[in-house]
């Protein structure tokens, strides 16, 4: 099993989030161009989500993937969005029902969720795993609530390696990054701690091997975003005479 690099700490980390949730959209937007939402919007592709499906999305936040995921399950799909911050997921309910989507928004932790057993077509997290006290745990619960074939999708950043942009990433990471989460937010605190966080947390195979060493996956499939800069890791949970 990998071997964590950092250790989260979850009453400090509710608090951080909880001091940025206000304008945590408009950093996300500025910070990363927009581009997040591409990302989201391919890790539903490669969800292969059809309509009717059900959905759990954890770390919502103020629930941009949740609502991309309710785009394609439609109406006769259902998606429930949590988040263990109350004050992240304020927001979510107000940007679904301005889209005219019905999503159900709760707050809860991913490494004790309170859904049956084999509940969800699928179950994903999105920047949030590396917030996980245990990732290990989490990736166990959404495996759990995920049925047997079902996919557990994960987005999470990474680490640049392409010779020349690794660099170029670098420095803005380390030096530009906080500074304008900083002043957008006025909590330059939480952008460094991003950035740290990310460097820290494994990405590529040492991932996907960290989620094959729960044993719930028969397959662990990863994709880069933006030369590294993020990846989508995509478990297919093994049947339940595996």
């Amino acid at each position: 099993m990998s071997e964590l690099k950092h250790s989260p700490q979850p009453e400090k980390i509710r608090e951080m989030f909880s001091k940025v949730a206000a304008k945590y959209d408009r950093a996300n937007s500025v910070l990363s161009m927009g581009i997040h939402h591409l990302w989201r919007k391919k890790l539903v592709r490669l969800a292969d989500v059809k309509p009717g499906m059900s959905i759990l999305d954890c770390a919502t936040g103020t629930g941009d993937l949740a609502i991309e995921f309710k785009k394609a399950v439609g109406s006769s799909g259902t998606v429930i969005g949590t988040d263990f911050c109350a004050e992240m997921l304020a927001p979510a309910p107000g940007k679904a029902a301005d889209k005219n989507l019905e999503i159900k928004f709760e707050q809860a932790d991913v490494t004790n969720l309170r859904y049956a057993d084999q509940s969800f077509d699928r179950s994903s997290i999105s920047f949030g795993i590396r917030n996980v006290v245990d990732p290990v745990k989490g990736l166990l619960d959404m495996a759990r609530v995920t049925k047997p074939g079902g996919y557990v999708m994960v987005l999470e950043f990474g680490q640049v390696d392409l010779p020349g942009f690794a660099q170029v990433y670098e420095f803005y990471s380390t030096k530009i990054l906080p500074k304008i989460g900083g002043f957008v937010t006025g909590q330059s605190e939480a952008y460094e701690y991003l950035q740290k966080s990310s460097a820290a947390f494994p990405c590529k195979q040492e991932f996907a091997d960290l989620m094959m060493s729960t044993g719930k996956f028969s397959e662990v499939r990863y994709w880069s975003l933006t030369g590294g800069i993020a990846y989508i890791y995509r478990g297919q949970v093994r049947s339940s005479q595996a």
